[in-house]
């Protein structure tokens, strides 16, 4: 099958012709359809990785085969998964075999490229809010909000009654404040924090720091005894009773997903694409995330 991925360790990404992987008992063959891209892409590889070794995390794909213990899942099943470490392969391929418990259906409704930007942002954005454990009314600042994880994030704090500032570029400002966000800040100006705690006196109640760097500023922006949430993994000393701690993805991922998935597909969330790449344009699609600029998510049709 084609696939896009490294010949060895350190090697550049190349176009690559590798087997179809067999699939065990409980896991699923999944035909690939859509692929998102994000800048884990080419770093998430397991130790025992064989090469050649398609990269890629995420997907979305109908079901081609379904293992012993799996039988929740029938072939032709749409399904949107994350599929992380895998020692068969990753997603940049034709066909990737995926852990029956990782599949989520892709609900009637939504297509299977759309449906493609949700699995890693989708999931980030859930558990981030979930650590910041806003109640309506309060406030939250998204640091680096015009992304994949920033558009999902706004719209889902806002769903749960939450008041939502953001930063972004000044050209980004008016797409922030259309998906929620009710005041807008330019990440490169050094007093955003100042900026934020002028809109809400004495603090936000949480912050989720996307991009990186922004986590130590944007718990200058947190009132006290609030909650700072990184996506990043900044490194950060709490101060003032700030409660700091990094994206953890709990048992209720998938379920959190699906629910996600189903908001989309009623028009409730909406799903920030900037551009789909062909499968033959992966090494663009990937440069184009890793500049750090994306509004939205980019995608991979394989064709």
């Amino acid at each position: 099958m084609r696939a896009i991925g490294l010949n060895g360790p350190g090697r550049a990404l190349t176009p690559l012709e590798v087997p179809v992987p067999t699939i065990d008992d409980d896991e699923v063959l999944v035909r690939i359809v859509a692929i998102g891209v994000g800048v884990h892409d080419r770093r998430f590889l397991p130790e025992d990785a064989e090469y050649p070794y398609p990269i890629g995390v995420e997907a979305t794909g109908i079901v081609e085969e379904v293992g012993r213990c799996a039988a929740a899942h029938r072939p032709g099943d749409r399904v949107m998964f994350v599929s992380s470490m895998q020692r068969k392969g990753g997603t940049w391929a034709e066909f990737a075999a995926v852990s029956a418990t990782a599949l989520v259906p892709i609900p009637d409704g939504l297509g299977a490229v759309a449906a493609a930007a949700l699995p890693v942002a989708g999931t980030v954005a859930s558990a981030g809010l979930r650590g910041l454990d806003l109640r309506p009314g309060q406030s939250v600042f998204v640091a680096g909000a015009s992304g994949a994880i920033g558009t999902l994030a706004i719209q889902l704090a806002r769903a749960r009654g939450a008041r939502v500032a953001a930063s972004a570029s000044p050209k980004n400002h008016a797409y922030l404040h259309s998906l929620g966000a009710e005041w807008a800040v330019d990440y490169r100006d050094a007093d955003w924090p100042e900026q934020v705690r002028n809109w809400t006196p004495g603090g936000v109640d949480g912050a989720l720091a996307i991009q990186p760097g922004t986590g130590t500023p944007s718990m200058r922006a947190v009132r006290e005894g609030g909650r700072v949430v990184t996506v990043s993994g900044d490194e950060m000393s709490p101060e003032r009773g700030v409660r700091v701690e990094q994206v953890a993805h709990g048992p209720d991922s998938v379920v959190e997903l699906a629910g996600l998935a189903a908001e989309v597909a009623a028009g409730r969330i909406q799903v920030q694409v900037e551009r789909v790449y062909p499968f033959a344009q992966a090494r663009a699609a990937l440069e184009k995330v890793e500049t750090g600029h994306a509004c939205g998510k980019v995608l991979l049709v394989v064709q």
